[in-house]
C-alpha cells in the first residue's frame, strides 16, 4: 500500500504550484501597454479570474478525450478572445483517432459552425481540419440531426461526417444569433463510439497535480496571447485590419469571413465615426470590447449591432458612433466606463469584404460630421432597445 503521506506531499505541492502560478500571472494587468486607467487595470484583474474556471474545464474537469461533454466557452461574464456579442460557442476535447457521435436539436441560430481544431501555436489551437457550416448540414424537419465525428465516415454512411486528423483535439460550435429574442439555441450531446468504454475514475494525485498546473498556465497563457495580438492593433488606431494582414499563426477563428478590426482610444470630450455599407451576407455584425479582448457588458449596455437591430440609412450606409454619452443615434456603442479598446466587423459568407471607415471627431461637433437626415432614437426607444438585450441573452443562454 501507498503510504498517505506520500500522496498528501503530492496534493499540497500541486495546490501550491497552481496558485504560484496564478500569482504570477497576477502581473499581467500592470504591463506597459496595459492601459492606466483604473476600469483597465480592474478588468484585467477580473477576466484572468473569471478564466481560471474555463481552464479548469479545458485542462481537468472535461480534458478526457474518452469521456467528452459539450461545454459552453463564454457567457454574460466569463469571456475572452474577441468573444462575439451575438453567439454561444460550444465544443469538446476529442481524440483526433477516435469516432464520435453528435445528436440533437440544431436550433435557428442565423450563422451556424462547426470546426475540427488541431493542435497549434496558440492556447486555442492551430488550424482547422475541416468546417462544416449550417447549409451543410443535413437537418430533419423537426431540427434533429446527427453528426459524426471521426477521421473516416463509417462505412456506408451518407449523413453528416465532421473529418479529424490526428492533431484534432476539440470539435468547436459557433452559434451566432441575429434576432436575440426568437433564434433557439442548439441543444445536443455528444457520445464517443470507438476504444475502452470503461468508465471515469477519480484522478491519480499526480494526474491532478498535473492539470492544476496546466490550467494556471493556460490563464496567464492565454491573456498575455490576446495582449499580443491587441497590441498589434492598438500601435494602428482608428485602422481595420483582419487577423491574416497583422499574425501568421494559425487560430480556430471563424470560418466563413474573416473579423475586420480596429483599436479605438477615445477621451470623454470625443467621438468615433464608423461608417460603412454591409455587403449581401447570411449575417454581419458590430462588436465592441475592451482592452482585454473581452466583449462590453451586453446585459444592459449597447455594446453591439447586427444585421437584424442596426438601423441603416436610406442609402443602405450603416453608421455608428463611439460616445461616452448617448448621443441619440440608434447604431450607438456605449465604453461602459473604459477609455480604449477594440470594435469588430464580420461579414460571414458575404458577397464582399468592405473596410469600415472610422474618423474620431469633438463630441460637440458630432452632427457637423454626419449626414443631415441621419437616422435618431427617441428615449423611450432607446430604454426598449436595452431592455431586449436582457430578454434576449436569457433566452439564448437561459438561466446561465
Amino acid at each position: 500500500m501507498t503510504d498517505r503521506t506520500d500522496h498528501d506531499g503530492v496534493l499540497r505541492q500541486a495546490w501550491a504550484n497552481f496558485c504560484d502560478e496564478l500569482k504570477k500571472a497576477g502581473d499581467i494587468p500592470f504591463g506597459p501597454s496595459v492601459p492606466a486607467q483604473v476600469n483597465d487595470r480592474s478588468a484585467g484583474v477580473e477576466v484572468l479570474a473569471r478564466n481560471i474556471s474555463l481552464a479548469l474545464n479545458f485542462q481537468h474537469d472535461y480534458a478526457d478525450p474518452r469521456f467528452p461533454e459539450l461545454i459552453h466557452y463564454f457567457d454574460p461574464v466569463r469571456k475572452q478572445g474577441g468573444d462575439n456579442t451575438d453567439a454561444v460557442y460550444v465544443g469538446a476535447t476529442i481524440d483526433g483517432s477516435e469516432t464520435y457521435r453528435i445528436v440533437g436539436d440544431r436550433g435557428t441560430a442565423r450563422y451556424f459552425a462547426v470546426t475540427a481544431v488541431e493542435r497549434g501555436q496558440t492556447p486555442w489551437g492551430g488550424k482547422v481540419a475541416q468546417t462544416l457550416f449550417g447549409h451543410d448540414l443535413k437537418v430533419d424537419s423537426d431540427g434533429r440531426f446527427e453528426l459524426m465525428v471521426g477521421p473516416r465516415a463509417p462505412d456506408g454512411h451518407a449523413g453528416n461526417w465532421l473529418r479529424t486528423t490526428p492533431e484534432t483535439f476539440r470539435v468547436t460550435f459557433r452559434q451566432f444569433f441575429a434576432d436575440w429574442e426568437n433564434e433557439r439555441p442548439m441543444k445536443a450531446r455528444i457520445d464517443r463510439l470507438t476504444g475502452d468504454m470503461s468508465p471515469p475514475m477519480p484522478p491519480a494525485p499526480e494526474t491532478l497535480a498535473r492539470q492544476l498546473l496546466a490550467s494556471a498556465k493556460w490563464v496567464r497563457e492565454s491573456i498575455e496571447f490576446w495582449i499580443y495580438m491587441i497590441n498589434m492593433w492598438q500601435a494602428i488606431p482608428n485602422t481595420f485590419r483582419s487577423y491574416k494582414q497583422l499574425a501568421d499563426r494559425a487560430i480556430d477563428a471563424t470560418p466563413g469571413g474573416e473579423p475586420m478590426v480596429a483599436y479605438w482610444s477615445v477621451p470623454r470630450d470625443e467621438v468615433l465615426i464608423i461608417r460603412v455599407r454591409p455587403p449581401c451576407c447570411q449575417y454581419w455584425a458590430v462588436e465592441f470590447g475592451n482592452f482585454w479582448w473581452t466583449s462590453m457588458d451586453y446585459r444592459y449596455r449597447l455594446s453591439n449591432t447586427n444585421c437584424h437591430y442596426a438601423r441603416l440609412e436610406d442609402d443602405g450606409e450603416l453608421i455608428v458612433v463611439i460616445a461616452h454619452d448617448d448621443p441619440g443615434l440608434p447604431n450607438w456603442l456605449d465604453p461602459s466606463g473604459y477609455a480604449e479598446g477594440y470594435v469588430c466587423y464580420r461579414w460571414m459568407l458575404a458577397d464582399d469584404c468592405p473596410v469600415p471607415q472610422a474618423s474620431q471627431v469633438k463630441a460637440a461637433r458630432l452632427f457637423d460630421h454626419l449626414p443631415a437626415g441621419v437616422r435618431r432614437i427617441a428615449a423611450d426607444e432607446r430604454r426598449e432597445q436595452i431592455a431586449a438585450r436582457r430578454r434576449g441573452v436569457i433566452n439564448r443562454f437561459g438561466n446561465f
